[in-house]
């Protein structure tokens, strides 16, 4: 399989607030791997119903869905609320399901986490979000980023200023890039697994006794 197109990345960010860290960091991360040569698109949550109180036909549950399968690798964004990641991340992650009939929307994809605190730094939300990729089927890279008192790492304009912790978004960008362009041709290879064609054989054998029967 040929690509000609750039790595397609996803970003999802854990906050509606006007001021979001999770929002900003995700936006810092955008501008770095773009510069890389990564094609960026974000879902902007807001609108986005709780997982199961709307069918999954609900608009904001499709285009959530549509960006999903357009993207070759993902970043979560998230900040820190009561030891984990936000209720919105969350609800985000769930309404992505496993399989949409023959389509899996997120196996094999890359993803990056990244997270925000206000106060001194933590790993509780990359090591759930960490958690969630791996049940999601999709290939986490080994680094990440952890924001800690996210509120004097940003300029007024949004940019993120230069520290240490910028320099580990550029170090998280640039792994997810180089990771997403090894693995792009490779999915289908990596993601091939014996029980689903074992299901998938036996379906077929189904197939065939009921039209034999017909």
């Amino acid at each position: 399989m040929s690509f000609d197109h750039k790595p397609r990345i996803l970003f999802l960010y854990g906050s509606l607030r006007e001021r979001s860290y999770s929002h900003l960091l995700a936006e810092e991360a955008a501008r770095i791997i773009e510069g890389f040569g990564a094609e960026v698109k974000f879902f902007n949550p807001r609108g986005l119903p709780l997982h199961g109180a709307e069918p999954d036909t609900h608009p904001k549950v499709q285009e959530l869905r549509e960006l999903s399968l357009w993207s070759e690798g993902q970043v979560w964004s998230s900040p820190e609320m009561h030891g984990n990641i936000s209720g919105l991340m969350k609800t985000q992650i769930d309404w992505i399901p496993l399989s949409m009939g023959a389509i899996r929307p997120t196996q094999g994809r890359t993803l990056a986490v990244m997270q925000v605190s206000g106060g001194s730094q933590s790993f509780n939300a990359v090591n759930t979000m960490r958690i969630l990729g791996r049940w999601m089927r999709m290939f986490t890279i080994p680094n990440q980023s952890s924001v800690a008192k996210a509120y004097q790492e940003f300029n007024e304009d949004g940019t993120m200023k230069e520290s240490a912790y910028r320099d580990r978004v550029v170090d998280v960008m640039e792994e997810l890039y180089r990771f997403t362009l090894l693995l792009r041709d490779k999915v289908d290879e990596l993601t091939d697994r014996y029980s689903e064609r074992k299901a998938k054989a036996a379906e077929e054998v189904a197939k065939t006794a009921q039209k034999a029967l017909e």
